[in-house]
């Protein structure tokens, strides 16, 4: 594989000369290289994929490393999680033993013992570290953190670019480690929402880094490829999914449009638990790429490149189903800026506007950027070239496998909204909303999420909170604790408008509790009331026999929007633990803390 140096920190001089050399190099020759700059320790590299290197102590040497290694990851929605999964495979066997923990499982005590750690961690929400994260975090940024003058580490970053705080939830990790005296043994990655490549990438060069310490030989460049990538239908080799059924959810007059998707997996292997999400790669509106290909006065069926591979697509294909074109983020507008002849896209990016430049991305899409920057001076290729793959959507799966043998059942909400004078579309729930039909299909993929599942004991009681959408995984719970006969006391809050039109699986909910499989239902429609009623409300009604159930061992759920209700709710349950437990605030929040850590508290939010 041939590397270039392309957006990089070096000047045009700097980067023709190393893209002069790197391809002469032998596979042992880049290997030494890599040791000799990660030993060097150069000072914060900015760059797309990776890096951020700490000083080094002239003239100190590598201790004697052993084989152990311990991956921690910090996961939400389960990407982290399975990345750190598959790397342990792939590192023992290379003769490695290894150790995977979630960060909340992890003693923080036990540190100063490790030789060489691993750590995969997603950024969450306004570049929160995940729930699982929270409590290691915490520790390594706090006095007790220890001395890691023996650590060797490395961090691999998950995050969306379309953020302001872009994987840093792993800027922070690595920068603390090496505050706290660890040794880069590989340079950070970080990952934009196609993690793929680079997640390979970043496994290959951890080896080496290892297997340098060790003495070992180098893992050849034809066992580097995709180490992370799992076999069979997966992310990276989707499922092409029938659609069985798409049944509008609200009633006439709704103010919402909610569809219930079921999908066939029939023969494609898939398994899923409750608590899972279902990844969708869906295709964007026709209407947005003609709209785009008559503005740039582009010839729909040009052939364009659409991989490193080689892979080749008409431009109207590309653009419909490869790549993403309803977000902008501040590195495509950095891209874009070479190929338009507009100054002020060049005054947009430049320092000091960075709320302006935070402002004008809000709410914009691809045809907004063409049309504001006009003339542009570059080709189609060069202008695809630029842009990021297509992400997935993920969504929390609506139902039992048990109940529902080789199909998937999904609650979307259709997204429209006005931004900019234009009418705005969600790809993926206007897609469902208004173009997929019985008997089509669409690419997906099963996303494990061991954050989100119900108790090993079936008879441990369950509080579900889920409004709108958010009822969900609930769905799903429900008909999995029916099947399996769980006796377990089951509580579910649910909320939303209006009772008549939006009261998603009404008769559902209502069966259940007829049938005992529910135990306690409680709703808040907050349009039907002169004062809004939500589901935080509805728990404070029932504060006393909510804490009952907390002391009884419940576990609490929480699936929905995270800013606004999940952030309400959270903060509900420490009134209510602090006002039925007798205790302080402070102790009110450790009991939340606690409840987390035994994982007795899970939050499946977006």
């Amino acid at each position: 594989m041939q590397l270039q140096v392309l957006n990089s920190p070096f000047n045009q001089e700097q980067a023709e000369l190393l893209n002069r050399i790197l391809p002469t190099l032998t596979e042992s020759q880049k290997v030494w290289l890599s040791g000799f700059l990660a030993a060097a320790q150069f000072a914060s590299v900015p760059g797309s994929g990776n890096v951020q290197v700490a000083d080094r102590p002239v003239g100190v040497t590598t201790p004697t490393v052993s084989k152990d290694v311990t991956i921690l990851f910090g996961s939400q929605t389960g990407n982290a999680q399975g990345l750190a999964k598959t790397a342990g495979k792939k590192l023992e066997g290379e003769g490695f033993q290894v150790t995977i923990q979630s960060m909340s499982d992890f003693k923080a005590n036990n540190l100063k013992k490790v030789q060489n750690l691993l750590i995969v961690a997603s950024t969450h929400g306004e570049g929160e570290p995940p729930d699982n994260a929270l409590s290691f975090h915490e520790f390594l940024h706090s006095k007790r953190a220890p001395k890691l003058e023996n650590l060797r580490y490395s961090v691999l970053a998950l995050g969306d670019s379309s953020y302001e705080f872009f994987c840093q939830t792993g800027k922070d990790f690595d920068t603390r480690l090496g505050e706290l005296g660890g040794t880069r043994l590989y340079p950070r990655f970080d990952c934009d929402l196609d993690y793929d490549e680079p997640a390979a990438e970043w496994l290959a060069g951890v080896l080496n880094g290892l297997n340098e310490a060790e003495g070992s030989s180098a893992v050849p460049e034809s066992e580097q490829a995709s180490q992370l990538v799992e076999s069979t239908y997966s992310r990276t080799n989707p499922f092409k999914a029938e659609v069985l059924e798409n049944i509008n959810l609200n009633g006439r007059g709704s103010n919402k449009e909610t569809r219930h998707l079921e999908l066939s997996l029939e023969g494609s292997g898939l398994t899923f638990e409750p608590g899972d999400s279902l990844g969708i790669y869906p295709a964007n509106d026709p209407e947005l790429v003609q709209l785009l290909l008559e503005e740039m006065n582009w010839d729909p069926e040009q052939q364009v490149t659409v991989s490193k591979k080689g892979e080749v697509l008409s431009l109207q294909d590309a653009l419909l189903s490869h790549f993403e074109i309803t977000t902008l983020t501040k590195p495509l507008l950095e891209k874009a800026a070479p190929l338009s002849a507009n100054e002020k896209l060049k005054d947009l990016l430049a320092a000091g506007n960075e709320e302006q430049l935070k402002q004008y991305l809000e709410g914009r899409d691809l045809l907004d950027l063409v049309r504001d920057f006009t003339p542009w001076i570059g080709a189609a290729q060069e202008f695809v070239s630029i842009l990021r793959k297509m992400p997935s959507r993920l969504y929390s799966i609506a139902s039992s496998l048990t109940a529902n043998p080789e199909e998937v059942h999904l609650t979307i909400g259709a997204v429209r909204y006005e931004a900019h004078g234009r009418e705005r579309k969600g790809v993926c729930s206007i897609l469902a909303s208004e173009r997929l039909q019985p008997g089509d299909t669409v690419p997906v993929y099963i996303q494990h999420n061991e954050n989100f599942k119900l108790p090993q004991n079936s008879a441990t009681p369950i509080i579900m909170v889920g409004p709108g959408t958010g009822a969900a995984p609930f769905r799903s719970f429900m008909q999995e604790r029916e099947e399996i006969g769980a006796e377990g006391k089951s509580w579910m809050f649910f909320g939303d408008q209006h009772f008549v039109t939006d009261f998603l699986y009404q008769t559902e909910w209502q069966k259940w509790l007829k049938t005992g499989v529910l135990t306690k239902l409680d709703v808040a429609f907050s349009r039907d009331t002169d004062e809004k009623v939500y589901v935080q409300h509805r728990m404070l009604e029932h504060s006393k026999e909510l804490f009952e159930w907390l002391q009884e061992g419940a576990h609490l759920y929480i699936c929905g929007d995270e800013k606004h209700m999940a952030h309400d709710v959270h903060t509900t349950l420490i009134e209510i633990i602090e006002k039925e437990g007798g205790m302080s605030r402070e102790k009110a929040a450790e009991y939340l803390a606690e409840m987390q850590q035994q994982k007795r508290y899970q939050r499946d939010v977006y």
